[in-house]
């Protein structure tokens, strides 16, 4: 029987995947390594998980888990079978007011958070990456991250696991008779522990070498502090089990206990002359109380060069440079004033260039902290072509910080890595290092070996340090671990693999390994595609955002996908690109929204969508593009056109009725502002339920006349169209043909630009806001001077402050249409709403709808998974009174998912002024 059928008995064939294009899809992770899997499973229970353990042993095929495959080296990757946990496994639930959480594998830890954040707490953990990573990894991992240092990781939070061993017995360890159930069911572990136990407990140079080596940050090998830390069998596995990289177990779900979430920081960026002086800054700041103390080098300082936050005299410092990134946390401002006292007490004794500014101010917070989250992107995307990057994480003891980081940059020199880049979590002495490596000849993949070999010596020998602080060991330190450790300590991790995995069937090699080359092989080759393509370094931050996460493919996947087309074509592989094309259009092109909401997750905002519109105009035909481009020239004609499609019966329930007339109000002259109906609001109107029971265009009105403001809708609107149904096909001489009669037209209404042109549906209104690239040389002068603002911006700015609000709507539900996240107006539509309605409703799984205009009516799958997570939050346990977003398709998609109606956010300024 194929591994395809023997799989498809045990699961829903639909979650077995060995298509070449699923397998190419889930053959990189976050690493600098790729192997393609012989097939991908989703299990949904651990009834499945246990039945694909007795596969592997039956079969000798090897499993590993999969959650967010952000790991940095190469932990999440197989040539066996892929177990991905990143579309089930999302159990979440608060327990004890926010105290402690219940979560699955398959949560993103900025979502845990998000949630425990209305109770003031959140996990301990805090990776760089935890809006995207999953609790699955960092369970797998024991992430710790900027501020937890080892007092709050994975390992010293977590109050219980429920898991699944190899052999397929399931043990919840919050269960009252956990530890006899364990015992009964898995004896021989259970001796076998205990045995390990009293001989590491006879050999006191031993325990002091444990005891010593968890005293700093370290994540290689097994957690033999488990051993000193616990007496218990059951409790001493299951925290074997933090950090154990899926090679012992499945971790179904886990409760941490949270930590509190101060309200009040105080930030700032200290200048230093040198790295070392930096570093020997490290102990008095943490002496003062610093919650987080980030260091960063000259070269990590140049790539955030112009970010946002990011002082501009950064510019102008000396190669020599260092700066570290200091936060002061408190519950409050008495607190705080001290920790800042504490930081001026402190401050003459530190060798800074110049004295620092802390701010309390959260967006410019936010924005430094963007800067050091996203420098591992940020750096990955100013590599050169055909380079991977690597990312990783040492530790030294602080009392040699300085001498290490030092030693350090002088090795990134002596193995030609001029360009390497050295930051981290200095407070922990937890450095990270970058750099840029070609795999593609044999002699750069010994310039790499080389570094490798005395990098370990360096941090080992030397230093006595750790050669991963939190990353998991991974492919690429297996091989070190007995060098690392020593004979002794290595030879009980071997036992316990042993014990728990007799048969080796879970993530072999990728934690313990004898090959002292493995770290060589099965690296990732990165041929040149597009821009888009060539900036990304397969981090994963992306996938959270992306409506089709949950369908089809992400944009990490689709830009895996492009490399390995590209990898096919330079080999000369025909029948591999051939096969590689089954789905491949539907997956790749039909089931993307293109709604660049990657981009905002992405540290160097990369715009898959934007790749996926050239690809869609690749394909398309002479005659298409003819059409397309007439279509945009007569689209008074389409739009006539498709108000009477729509008075004809439908297939979707939920397809409104035409729009009715536009409402005349009168001249331009004495109008406060023109108003831009956009053609969806010109062609869609009310619901056939009748859910809509006024037009849009006449709300807007009315409700500018009821602040004293008349607006002006042109008579000769119709046929004007922003250009965005074009462009979202890849139709692109249709877009500029669209996007430049639409600035004719707003200069010529808005009498050259004295008045501001305001455009009622969002999208619309993003996509004149960007047209300029498409537009001609005279066209462009007049889009510079117009003022073309979104409805939310000019209801929020002008009207709302002279609005009457004469009574409040009790509760409203916000739906953000991505195009008010990339406009930055999220929080001034929030403010709209709350001065209106007694409560707003803001789900935090909120995202992108997936309609993409007409999408949802060509591709309905894609917006019901999108919208799934939204949904259930929405309609469990929260009645609201209204619930709007500010784009006509998305209030479609919104209703069609929650069976609530959704209306224009203009219907709550409505009901609330009358």
């Amino acid at each position: 029987m194929s591994i395809t059928a023997s799989l498809g008995a045990l699961l829903s064939p639909k979650r077995v995947l060995t298509r070449p294009l699923d397998l190419a899809a889930y053959a990189s992770d976050a690493s600098f390594y790729t192997l393609t899997p012989v097939a991908v499973v989703r299990p949904t229970d651990t009834a499945e998980i246990k039945a694909l353990c007795a596969w592997s042993r039956r079969e000798s095929v090897p499993l590993t888990f999969r959650a967010a495959g952000t790991s940095l080296s190469g932990q999440a990757i197989t040539n066996g079978v892929l177990v991905d946990l990143s579309r089930h496994w999302r159990t979440l639930e608060i327990l004890n007011g926010g105290a402690r959480v219940r979560v699955g594998p398959g949560v993103v830890g900025g979502i845990v958070n998000a949630h425990l954040a209305r109770y003031g707490a959140k996990l301990g953990p805090d990776p760089a990456s935890i809006g995207a990573c999953m609790i699955g990894g960092i369970v797998a991992n024991n992430s710790s991250g900027m501020c937890c240092g080892i007092e709050h990781n994975a390992y010293r939070t977590l109050e219980s696991l429920r898991f699944v061993l190899p052999s397929g017995t399931e043990i919840d360890t919050a269960a009252a008779d956990a530890e006899e159930s364990f015992a009964a069911k898995e004896p021989a572990i259970a001796r076998g522990l205990m045995e390990l136990r009293s001989r590491i407990q006879g050999g006191p140079r031993l325990v002091e070498r444990i005891r010593a080596k968890y005293r700093m940050k370290n994540t290689m090998g097994y957690a033999l502090n488990a051993f000193l830390d616990f007496d218990t069998p059951l409790s001493i596995l299951w925290h074997l089990l933090v950090g154990s990289e899926g090679t012992l177990g499945f971790i179904a779900e886990a409760v941490f206990r949270t930590i509190p979430d101060l309200p009040l920081k105080s930030t700032g960026l200290l200048l230093f002359p040198s790295v070392p002086a930096a570093c020997e800054a490290i102990e008095p700041l943490r002496a003062s109380g610093a919650k987080a103390l980030e260091l960063m080098d000259r070269a990590s300082l140049r790539s955030v060069e112009g970010h946002p936050g990011i002082p501009g005299f950064v510019n102008d410092l000396p190669s020599q440079a260092a700066a570290i990134l200091a936060e002061y946390q408190a519950a409050t401002d008495a607190e705080l004033a001290d920790s800042e006292s504490a930081f001026r007490n402190a401050a003459p004794r530190l060798p800074m260039t110049m004295a620092p500014e802390f701010t309390r101010d959260a967006m410019l917070q936010g924005q430094l902290w963007s800067a050091r989250k996203g420098l591992t992107a940020t750096i990955g995307a100013m590599r050169p072509l055909g380079t991977s990057l690597i990312f990783e994480d040492v530790a030294f003891p602080l009392l040699h910080l300085a001498a290490g980081v030092t030693d350090l940059q002088a090795l990134l020199v002596t193995h030609g890595y001029p360009d390497g880049i050295v930051f981290g979590h200095a407070k922990d002495g937890n450095i990270h290092f970058i750099i840029n490596q070609s795999f593609n000849e044999p002699t750069s993949i010994t310039q790499y070996e080389r570094f490798t070999d005395d990098l370990v010596a360096m941090v080992v020998d030397r230093y006595d340090g750790a050669l991963k602080a939190e990353h998991g060991t991974g492919r690429n330190m297996a091989p070190f671990v007995l060098r690392e450790w020593g004979a002794e300590a290595y030879a009980i991790m071997r036992e316990v693999k042993r014990l728990v995995d007799p048969d080796a069937i879970l993530n072999p090699g990728v934690l313990l390994n004898d090959d002292p080359r493995v770290h060589l092989a099965n690296l990732k080759s990165l041929p040149r595609v597009e821009d888009e393509v060539d900036r990304c370094i397969e981090c994963g931050f992306c996938e959270s955002k992306c409506p089709s996460r949950d369908l089809t493919l992400t944009p990490r996947q689709r830009i895996v996908i492009r490399r390995e087309q590209a990898r096919r074509i330079a080999a000369g592989d025909t029948a591999g690109l051939k096969a590689l094309s089954d789905g491949l259009d539907y997956a790749m092109l039909h089931t993307c929204a293109t709604d660049g909401m990657c981009a905002t997750a992405c540290p160097v905002g990369i715009d898959t969508g934007a790749l996926v519109k050239r690809l869609r105009a690749e394909g398309h035909g002479g005659v298409a593009r003819a059409a397309a481009a007439a279509s945009a020239a007569a689209f008074s004609g389409v739009e006539a056109f498709a108000r009477a499609a729509l008075m004809l019966p439908s297939p979707f329930r939920d397809l409104p009725g035409p729009a009715c007339a536009l409402p005349d109000t009168g001249p331009r002259e004495g109008a406060a502002a023109v108003y831009f109906p956009s053609c969806v609001t010109r062609v869609l109107g009310a619901s056939r339920d009748g859910g809509e029971p006024t037009p849009l265009a006449r709300t807007i009105v009315e409700v500018a006349a009821r602040a004293g403001m008349r607006l002006f809708i042109p008579r000769d609107v119709a046929g004007t169209c922003c250009g965005m149904p074009f462009s979202s096909k890849g139709f692109e001489e249709a877009h500029a043909i669209a996007a430049n009669r639409a600035i004719e037209r707003t200069w010529r209404w808005s009498d050259a630009g004295r008045l501001p042109v305001v455009v009622d549906t969002s999208p619309c209104a993003f996509s004149l806001a960007t047209c300029r690239d498409v537009l001609t040389e005279t066209n462009r002068e007049r889009f510079d001077t117009l003022r073309i603002q979104d409805a939310v911006l000019w209801a929020h700015d002008t009207l709302l402050p002279l609005l009457p609000i004469r009574r409040l709507v009790p509760r409203v539900a916000l739906h953000p249409a991505c195009s008010v996240v990339k406009l930055g107006l999220v929080t001034k539509l929030a403010a709209t709403l709350r001065a209106c309605a007694g409560e707003v409703v803001a789900p935090i799984e909120s995202g992108c709808c997936g309609f993409a205009g007409d999408r949802g009516f060509t591709h309905p799958e894609l917006t019901e998974a999108a919208t799934r997570a939204e949904a259930l939050e929405l309609t469990v346990g929260m009645p609201c009174d209204l619930h709007v977003s500010s784009s006509r398709t998305c209030e479609i998609g919104m209703t069609r998912a929650t069976g609530r109606t959704y209306v224009s956010f203009w219907d709550v300024l409505d009901a609330a002024s009358r």
